[in-house]
């Protein structure tokens, strides 16, 4: 029995397969998590919803900010983007089981018997565990109303900046779902920033990477997050790991096999 986590799918569903295969995955023995964002740039990502979906027995995935974005298009907030090749979702007889299933999936999952946190974007700098895990929570329960869409159609911000117990409302819910979906940069007072796309390396210096600020929680836990593909697979902190590495862009799928660290890849087919 192994312990498998892969980066963002983004529809590359032949890579993943192959990927599956080249570990000799076995659906009946190992167990295998999901860095979300299953849709958007690939070429297959109705598969990719269906393969996960139904393997829910063993496989399970966090909820990206792609993933919200398809749920935004499916409820008509947001117009389907043509670079997203998500046409065969929208015509896919069980695309309403798909998109209760998908709005039903985690913000977080942690694991206590591999001691690991999985999330796509990452942890608020603000947050200790008791607090990451209540907050994901609260969101998960908004996402799984009856008035869901809703609280997606007012998703679409930036603020607010920081944490606070006492936001409220729908700004309490979007700094939540920012932070687990989207964040990559911080201020180094923990405020977020979301207008920075440069590499990390050419960032400015008030601001750095969440991982690289100060929390008790970034050392004293694994840390699993996909999302920010330009790393390509470089954290600044050994008990962190980034799982993104670009093959929708051309670059390549990536694997993490949890028990012995080993990394497997798959090079985009396309």
């Amino acid at each position: 029995m192994a312990t498998y986590i892969v980066g963002d799918l983004h529809g590359c569903f032949n890579e993943f397969q192959l990927l599956l295969e080249k570990v000799n995955y076995n659906p009946k023995q190992d167990e295998l998590f999901l860095t979300g964002d299953l849709v958007a740039r690939g070429e297959d990502s109705l598969a990719c919803l269906r393969f996960v979906k139904d393997s829910a027995n063993n496989a399970k995935t966090v909820l990206g900010n792609h993933d919200l974005h398809l749920l935004a298009t499916m409820l008509g907030i947001k117009r389907v983007k043509p670079n997203d090749k998500i046409d065969a979702i929208f015509e896919a007889k069980d695309r309403l089981d798909l998109q209760n299933w998908l709005r039903n999936q985690p913000l977080v999952i942690h694991y206590p018997k591999h001691q690991f946190l999985l999330t796509h974007a990452g942890i608020s700098p603000e947050w200790d565990l008791a607090t990451t895990l209540a907050c994901a929570k609260e969101a998960e329960k908004v996402l799984q109303s009856d008035n869901y869409a809703d609280y997606i159609a007012q998703m679409y911000e930036n603020k607010p900046e920081r944490w606070s117990e006492d936001l409220q409302s729908v700004e309490r819910w979007r700094y939540i779902i920012n932070v687990f979906t989207r964040m990559r940069f911080c201020y180094t007072d923990k405020r977020l920033d979301f207008d920075c796309k440069l590499p990390l390396e050419q960032a400015p210096q008030e601001l750095l990477a969440w991982f690289d600020l100060d929390n008790p929680l970034f050392t004293q836990k694994n840390i699993i997050f996909g999302h920010w593909a330009s790393l390509m697979g470089k954290c600044t902190r050994p008990n962190i790991y980034a799982l993104d590495t670009g093959c929708a862009w051309g670059s390549h799928l990536t694997m993490l096999r949890w028990e012995d660290k080993q990394i497997f890849t798959q090079k985009r087919l396309k």
